[in-house]
C-alpha cells in the first residue's frame, strides 16, 4: 500500500465522517429540531423508546449522538435513566441503517439502465440537485434539504475513495495473514474496539470495514469479531459527553458502554459455543459490503432482543457502579447548557424547573399558613427551606433564559421564555411572602400572642382564599390553561376587599380594645403578606393570558376587564365574594 493510497483512504474517511455529519444535520434541520422534543416526549413506554431510538438514530445517522442526548434528558432530569436505556437499545439497532446506506456507494452496472444506478451516476445527479437548491432556492428548507443531498454525495466520495485506495490489499500477504489472526474473537474485538474509539464513529468503522471486504480477503470469521468491537466502541463519545455531568447523567452514559459489553458478550458466548459444537460452515464465507450491513443488523438486532427483557438489570448495575454522592435535601436546578442549541429541548427543560419552583412556592404559603394553627420549627425550617430553593431557582433559570433568548427562536418560543422569565420572580416572591408568614407565626409562638376568635375566624378565610388562588394559579400555569387564568384575577380582586375589610375591622378591634398593638402589627403583617402573594398570583395568571391571546399589554388588559366588568369576569367575582365572606 502505497503513501498515495494511505492519504486517499484518510481522505475518503474524512469526507465520509464530513458528508455523515452534514447530511444528520440537514435531516435535523429539515424536521424543524422537532426529533429531539419527539424522542424526550414519546418516549414513554419501552416499546415507544426502543422504536424511537432506532427511528431517530437511522435519521441522524449516530448511535453515539443519540445517546448523547438521552444523556443529556436524564441529567437535566427530564427522562427517567430507565426510560433512557430503552432508547439507546434502539440507538443500538438504528445506528446499522447506516450500513445500507454505505451499500448505495458499491451499486454498479456496465450500460444501460444499470448505468443510471451507478455509483457516479447517483453521486453526480445527487450533488447537481443539491448544489442547486443551496445556491439558488431561498426558501430555508429547500436550503437544508440541499444540505442532506450534499452530505450524501460527500459521503458516497468519500466511500469511493476509501475503496480505490484498499483495492490493492487483497493481494498483499501481510494483510491476509492480518486478517487470519482476527478469526480469534478475543482479538478481533479489541481491534475493532480500538478502531471505534479511535475514529469516534461506529458508522465509520462499519464503512472501512465494508471498504476492505472489496478486497475479498475478510470472512465472516474475522468480520464478526470486528462488528462486535466497533460496537463496544461506539461507546467512548457517550462517555466523553458525560464529563461533568450529574450522576445519573454519568449513569446513563454508563449504561451505553454497559449494554454494548453485556450485549457483545452474551451474544458471543452463545454463538462461539455453538459454533465449537455445530463447526458453522458459513463462518468461512466471504464478506462484501452487503452481507457485513446483513451481519451487522442482524449482530444488532439480537442484541437489542438479549437486553431488552433485562434492563432493570442494567439500571440496577450502573447505579450500583456509580453511587449517589447527592446529600439528602441538597437543592439542585437542572438546566443543561448542551439544550441551548436545541431551543425546543431549552424551553422544554425550562418549563420543568419552573414548575417545580411554582409547586415549591405553593408548598411554602401552605407550610407557612399551617403554622399559625399549629406551630413546629421543623414546618418553619422547611419554609425558610424553600424560600432557598426559590432564591436558587430564580438566580440559575433566569440565567439561563437569558442564554436562551440570544439564539435563534420561533415567535412562540420567544413568548414561553418571556412567560417563564415574568413568572419566575413572581414565584420567588411568592415563597419570599411564606418566609415573612413563618416568621410572624414564630413571633406568635414565642411572644404567645392570642388573637381573638373574631380576628381568627377573618385570618382563616383569608388562608382559604389564598390557598385557592395558589391552587387554581399552579392549575393554570402546569396545564397553560388560559380559562382557569381568567378565574384569578377576579378572586384576586376579591381578596383585595378581603384585605381592606380585615384591617378596618382590626382598627376597630383596637378602638374596643379587642386588640393590643402588638397583635395588631403581626396581624397587619399577615394580611399584606397574603394580599402580596394574590399580586404575583394575578402576574402569573396574566403571563398565561397573554401568551395565549392577542393582549400582550398587561396592564391594558387588566384596565379592560376591570373597567368594563365583563360578564365572565363579574360572575367569577361573585362567586368568589360570595364563598369568601366573612359577614
Amino acid at each position: 500500500m502505497s503513501v498515495s493510497d494511505i492519504i486517499s483512504l484518510l481522505s475518503g474517511v474524512a469526507l465520509f465522517l464530513f458528508g455523515m455529519s452534514l447530511m444528520g444535520d440537514g435531516l435535523k434541520h429539515v424536521s424543524g429540531n422537532k426529533l429531539e422534543p419527539i424522542l424526550f416526549k414519546l418516549s414513554s413506554t419501552p416499546l415507544k423508546g426502543i422504536l424511537l431510538g432506532t427511528g431517530v438514530t437511522a435519521v441522524i445517522q449516530s448511535s453515539s449522538a443519540t445517546s448523547v442526548m438521552v444523556v443529556g434528558f436524564v441529567n437535566s432530569g427530564m427522562m427517567k435513566i430507565r426510560q433512557a436505556i430503552y432508547v439507546i437499545l434502539g440507538a443500538i439497532l438504528g445506528t446499522s441503517i447506516t450500513g445500507w446506506v454505505i451499500c448505495l456507494s458499491y451499486i454498479n452496472g456496465p450500460s444501460g439502465i444499470s448505468s443510471l444506478l451507478s455509483t457516479s451516476t447517483l453521486t453526480g445527479i445527487v450533488a447537481v440537485a443539491g448544489i442547486i437548491l443551496r445556491m439558488f432556492s431561498k426558501n430555508q428548507t429547500h436550503h437544508h434539504v440541499g444540505d442532506i443531498m450534499m452530505g450524501f454525495a460527500i459521503l458516497m466520495f468519500g466511500m469511493s475513495l476509501m475503496s480505490g485506495s484498499v483495492k490493492g490489499l487483497g493481494e498483499q500477504e501481510w494483510f491476509t495473514s492480518t486478517l487470519t489472526s482476527l478469526n480469534n474473537p478475543i482479538l478481533g474485538i479489541i481491534i475493532g474496539l480500538a478502531f471505534c474509539a479511535l475514529l469516534q464513529s461506529a458508522s465509520a468503522a462499519v464503512g472501512i470495514v465494508q471498504a476492505l471486504s472489496i478486497t475479498g480477503a475478510i470472512t465472516l470469521s474475522s468480520a464478526l469479531p470486528l462488528l462486535m468491537g466497533i460496537a463496544i466502541g461506539a461507546s467512548f463519545p457517550v462517555l466523553l459527553s458525560s464529563i461533568g455531568a450529574r450522576t445519573d447523567g454519568r449513569r446513563t452514559a454508563f449504561s451505553y458502554l454497559a449494554a454494548n459489553f453485556m450485549g457483545v458478550m452474551v451474544f458471543a458466548s452463545i454463538f462461539y459455543i455453538l459454533d465449537a459444537v455445530f463447526s458453522f460452515d458459513f463462518m468461512a464465507r466471504v464478506m462484501d459490503p452487503f452481507s457485513i450491513a446483513l451481519v451487522n443488523t442482524i449482530f444488532r438486532l439480537i442484541m437489542l432482543l438479549l437486553l431488552a427483557p433485562f434492563t432493570d438489570v442494567l439500571e440496577a448495575l450502573v447505579k450500583s457502579l456509580i453511587p449517589d454522592k447527592k446529600k439528602a435535601g441538597d437543592p439542585t436546578v437542572s438546566l443543561e447548557d448542551r439544550f441551548l442549541s436545541h431551543p425546543a429541548l431549552a424551553i422544554e427543560q425550562s418549563k420543568n424547573v419552573i414548575c417545580d419552583m411554582a409547586k415549591q412556592a405553593k408548598e411554602a404559603v401552605f407550610e407557612a399558613s399551617s403554622l399559625l394553627s399549629q406551630f413546629s420549627q421543623k414546618g418553619a425550617d422547611r419554609v425558610f427551606e424553600l424560600e432557598g430553593y426559590g432564591d436558587l431557582f430564580e438566580d440559575e433559570l433566569s440565567s439561563y433564559l437569558m442564554k436562551l433568548t440570544g439564539q435563534e427562536l420561533t415567535e412562540q418560543q420567544n413568548r414561553y421564555a418571556s412567560v417563564f422569565l415574568h413568572s419566575l420572580s413572581d414565584f420567588e416572591r411568592i415563597t419570599d411572602h411564606a418566609r415573612n408568614i413563618a416568621e410572624n407565626a414564630s413571633e406568635i409562638h414565642e411572644k404567645q400572642i392570642v388573637f381573638s376568635e373574631e380576628a381568627k375566624k377573618e385570618l382563616s378565610v383569608m388562608v382559604d382564599a389564598i390557598n385557592e388562588i395558589l391552587s387554581l394559579t399552579l392549575e393554570a400555569f402546569l396545564r397553560e390553561d388560559e380559562v382557569q387564568a381568567k378565574k384569578v384575577e377576579p378572586l384576586e380582586e376579591v381578596i383585595d376587599d378581603l384585605s381592606d375589610t380585615l384591617k378596618m375591622h382590626h382598627v376597630d378591634r383596637l378602638q374596643n380594645g379587642q386588640c393590643t398593638i402588638a397583635n395588631g402589627f403581626v396581624f397587619n403583617d399577615l394580611v399584606t403578606n397574603f394580599e402580596r402573594i394574590s399580586d404575583h398570583c394575578s402576574n402569573v395568571a396574566l403571563a398565561i393570558i397573554e401568551m395565549h391571546s392577542e393582549y400582550y399589554a398587561g396592564h391594558e388588559y387588566i384596565d379592560r376587564v376591570k373597567e368594563k366588568r365583563l360578564p365572565d369576569f363579574e360572575r367569577t367575582y361573585e362567586h368568589y365574594r360570595e364563598k369568601f365572606s366573612i359577614q
